[in-house]
Order: C-alpha cells, then sequence, then structure tokens
C-alpha cells in the first residue's frame, strides 16, 4: 500500500467521524427542543390548573362567608327579637306599677286632707283649752293672792326641802344599814377564808445545829491550826462555834441558804470522814447543787399547793429561794403561800376571779428572793420581775400596792393587800427584832462588798465579825490593811451597833500541778 492511500484512508476515516458527531450533535439539538416544548407545555397546564383550582377555592370560600354572614343575621335577629319582646313585657310592668302608685297617690291625698282637717280640729280644741286654763290660772291668782310663777315657785321650794330631809333620814338610815351588813360580812368572808386556810407559824432562827458522832469529830472539824474550820467558814459564809456542847456543832449565819449548804456540807463531811480543805471544797460544791435542788423542789411545791399553773420556770427558782427567806422570823415561801391561799378564798367569797387572785397572793413577795443580791425594795424589785416575765396588771399592781406604796385600783389588789395583813398579823407568825438584826447584818456586808477588788463578804459571829474575801490579782498585801481601814471608817459612818465589828481580811492565791 502507498502512503498516497493511507492518507486517503485516514482522511476517509476523519470524514465520517465528523459527519458522525455532526449528526450526533443534531439529534442532540432535536432532542432537547422538544423537550423543551413538552416542559413549556406542561407548565402552562399545571398553572392553568392552579388558576382553575384557585377560583374554585375563592368561589367555596365565597360561597361560606356569605352562609356565615347569613347564619349571624339570623341570630342578630332572633336576638334583637327576644330583646323587644322583654322590652314590651318591661315596658308592661312598668305601666301597671305606675297605675298603682297613681292610685295609692290618689289614697294618700284622700288621707292627708282627712288629716289636715283633724289638724285644725285638734288645734282649735287646744285654743279652747288654752283660753280654759288661762281662766282657771286668773281665778286662781285672784283667790290666793300669788302669781303663777309665785305659786310654781313656792311649791317647789317646798318640795325640795322636803325630799332633801326625806333623803337625808333614808340616805341616814341606809348607811347605818350598809355599814351594820358589810362588817357582819366582811367578819364572815375574813373568818370563813382565815379556818379555810389554817397554817401553823414557826419563827424561823438564825442558827442550825449538826449532831456529831462523837467529841473527837471535833477537833477533826477543827483541823491542825483551824485549817479545816477556817476554810469552811470562809466558802460557806457561816459562823461555826464550837463550845461545850456535846456531840454538837452550832452553824450561825443570818443567811439561811448558806447556812443551809453549810450543814449539808458539813454533814457529807461527817459521813465521808476524809476532812480536809480539798474535801471540803467538794462538799461545799455538792451541798450548794443539792439545795439548789431543794430550792426547785420548794418552788414547784408551792405551785402545787396554790393551784397556780403557766409561771415561767425562772419565777419557780424564785420562788423556791424564798424557802429559805425569812421576814420578821417568818418563813417568806410559807407566808406566800398562805396569802395566795386566802386571798383566793376571799375572790371566791365576794365573786372576783379567784385565779387571779391566788397568782398575785404567791408572787407578791417574789421580790424578797433577789433584794439581798439587787438594789431596791422587794416591792419595786418584784413588779420589775413580775413585768420581765410578762406577768398580768392585775398581778403586777397587786405586787406594786400590797404595802401601800401605792392605791389599790383592783379587787386584786385590795384582796391581796387584805390576805398580806391577815397572815402577818396571826400570833406567833412574826418577830420584829430578828428583821433588824438581818437588816444590819445585810447591810453590813453590803458595805464590804461595795469596794473594789472584793470577791466576797459574810457576816459572821452575830455581827460582831466581817470576813472579806478579795481577789489576789486586784489586792496586794499592802493595800489590804488600806482596804481594812476604810472598811472600818465606812461602817463607823454608815451603821449603828452594839459593842465593835471586827474585819478581816482574807488574800489567798493558789497554785495547781498535776502529776501525769
Amino acid at each position: 500500500m502507498s502512503i498516497l492511500q493511507v492518507v486517503l484512508g485516514a482522511l476517509g476515516l476523519f470524514a465520517c467521524f465528523v459527519i458522525g458527531v455532526i449528526t450526533g450533535i443534531v439529534y442532540r439539538k432535536n432532542v432537547a427542543e422538544k423537550e423543551i416544548a413538552s416542559a413549556e407545555e406542561e407548565s402552562k397546564r399545571i398553572v392553568n390548573d392552579a388558576i382553575k383550582d384557585a377560583e374554585s377555592k375563592k368561589r367555596e370560600t365565597l360561597l361560606e362567608a356569605k352562609e356565615e354572614i347569613l347564619r349571624d343575621r339570623n341570630e342578630l335577629d332572633r336576638e334583637i327579637k327576644e330583646r323587644r319582646k322583654d322590652i314590651v313585657a318591661q315596658e308592661r310592668n312598668l305601666q301597671s306599677k305606675e297605675s298603682k302608685l297613681e292610685k295609692k297617690q290618689d289614697t294618700l291625698e284622700a288621707k292627708d286632707e282627712q288629716y289636715n282637717e283633724k289638724l285644725k280640729a285638734v288645734e282649735e280644741l287646744r285654743d279652747e283649752t288654752v283660753k280654759m286654763k288661762q281662766a282657771q290660772i286668773e281665778v286662781l291668782e285672784r283667790i290666793s293672792g300669788m302669781t303663777a310663777d309665785e305659786a310654781r315657785a313656792h311649791l317647789l321650794q317646798n318640795l325640795e326641802a322636803e325630799l332633801e330631809r326625806a333623803s337625808a333620814i333614808k340616805v341616814k338610815e341606809f348607811e347605818s344599814r350598809t355599814r351594820e351588813e358589810s362588817d357582819q360580812k366582811a367578819r364572815e368572808i375574813i373568818g370563813s377564808a382565815i379556818q379555810r386556810c389554817a397554817a401553823d407559824h414557826v419563827t424561823e432562827a438564825t442558827v442550825s445545829v449538826v449532831n456529831l458522832p462523837s467529841d473527837e469529830m471535833k477537833g477533826r472539824i477543827i483541823g491542825r491550826e483551824g485549817r479545816n474550820i477556817r476554810t469552811l467558814e470562809t466558802l460557806t459564809g457561816v459562823d461555826m462555834i464550837i463550845d461545850d456542847t456535846p456531840e454538837a456543832i452550832t452553824l450561825s449565819s443570818f443567811d439561811p441558804v448558806r447556812r443551809e449548804v453549810a450543814r449539808v456540807a458539813l454533814e457529807k463531811l461527817i459521813l465521808d470522814g476524809r476532812i480536809h480543805p480539798t474535801r471540803i471544797e467538794e462538799m461545799v460544791e455538792k451541798a450548794q447543787r443539792d439545795v439548789d435542788n431543794v430550792i426547785k423542789r420548794e418552788g414547784e411545791r408551792a405551785i402545787f399547793e396554790t393551784g397556780v399553773h403557766g409561771i415561767r420556770s425562772e419565777l419557780v427558782k424564785l420562788l423556791g429561794r424564798m424557802h429559805y427567806r425569812t421576814s420578821y422570823g417568818q418563813n417568806v415561801l410559807q407566808h406566800s403561800i398562805e396569802v395566795s391561799q386566802l386571798a383566793g378564798h376571799l375572790a371566791t367569797e365576794i365573786g372576783a376571779d379567784a385565779v387571779v387572785a391566788r397568782r398575785a397572793g404567791l408572787l407578791h413577795d417574789i421580790g424578797k428572793a433577789v433584794d439581798r443580791e439587787m438594789e431596791g425594795t422587794h416591792t419595786a424589785l418584784g413588779v420589775e420581775l413580775a413585768k420581765k416575765h410578762r406577768e398580768g396588771y392585775e398581778v403586777i399592781h397587786a405586787i406594786e400596792s400590797h404595802h401601800g406604796d401605792v392605791e389599790t385600783k383592783t379587787v386584786i389588789a385590795a384582796l391581796v393587800q387584805a390576805a398580806d395583813a391577815i397572815s402577818a398579823a396571826r400570833p406567833g407568825a412574826r418577830r420584829e427584832n430578828l428583821e433588824h438584826y438581818i437588816k444590819r447584818l445585810e447591810k453590813l456586808e453590803e458595805i464590804a462588798t461595795g469596794f473594789g477588788g472584793v470577791e466576797r463578804a459574810f457576816a459572821v459571829q452575830a455581827g460582831r465579825e466581817i470576813r472579806v474575801v478579795v481577789k489576789p490579782e486586784e489586792i496586794n498585801d499592802d493595800q489590804m490593811t488600806l482596804l481594812a481601814h476604810e472598811m472600818t471608817q465606812k461602817i463607823e459612818a454608815d451603821m449603828q451597833y452594839p459593842g465593835q465589828i471586827k474585819v478581816h481580811v482574807i488574800r489567798e492565791t493558789r497554785h495547781t500541778a498535776i502529776a501525769k
């Protein structure tokens, strides 16, 4: 094969390829044109269908709206008809009421005319009566020789004089009868109350006696060079008298709480058998706790015996402290219980509130539980305590007025005042000299504790001696002499007492170490 033939064959193949490509392009163009035409027709069909659907829905919506409007219009017409019926019915009722009112008005007008006619007749009769009365007065004035005003004044004067005489006689008779009846009734009430509240009275003493198993115990209580007895007296503040009385020691103190603590501590020491300063301190602390328990029990006993409830625990403890408090030799707690019972019985007799009366009677001397630790009279302190613990007005006023410091304004206060006087006036209930003696000892301790650096002070030996315990960190040995001198001057200036008073100033330092 020659090159020319090869070239011609290649050209033929190329021409066939070109013709095929052109033919494919033409075919694809025709197919694309047909597809575009078909798509246009389809889109036109879809648009036409959508337009037809929209028109159909529009017609349906219009029809529904017209039907809804028609239904609303029919409903509105129905309501209008019903309201018109109601209005017509109301108009008929109003017309009926108007007709009735017109009839009533006609009736009232007729009655008004009748009333006016009767009123005219009454006025005519009144004028005639006035004329007749005036004529009678003129006749009476001619007969009596006095005018009407003069006769009226004379008559009133005579009536006033008669009424004054009659009233004076009646008042005098009433006062006499009332006084007799009230005196008799008061005696009956008080006698009944006293009879229902019988109580034994024992004058409180200022000494206690502790029995010893043997006289040998006296020496052990005194201790080497008196250290045991000094420790006891210093810790308790009582005077221990060891004399020739066999198998007995006398404890003397004006403060019954101290005396009781000393008695209990001493009895515990005797039973224990170990008597030395350290053991004494332990027993005194235990005795103090025991006495505190007794104070609580005594307060609860007082509440139980008087039937007074709802008293706060702090007041109960203060009531128990009064078990160891005396007034003119009379036990204050027992006195308060008796006043409570008497006031309750008196209130029952006269119809007053017996519960409040018993409560006021029980608390009337509550200030005496703290009057040795706080400044002020027991009345003022009692009022302050009652207000602090939210007692009622009647109770507070009864406390305030039971000694006549203020005027009694309530029945309860008067009953408590009377019950207090009855309890104190019983034979043997009080002893005046003992109270003065106790007040002198209290004053002596008050003067001693008023100085700076003093921890505590105890009046012993019936007030002939005062033992003052000072704080070692505040008072040194040199200042003790000056303090004792100042106390003696203060006692001489502020007190009156028989004989002499010895002042002992005690300063003690301790150092404790524990071996392990």
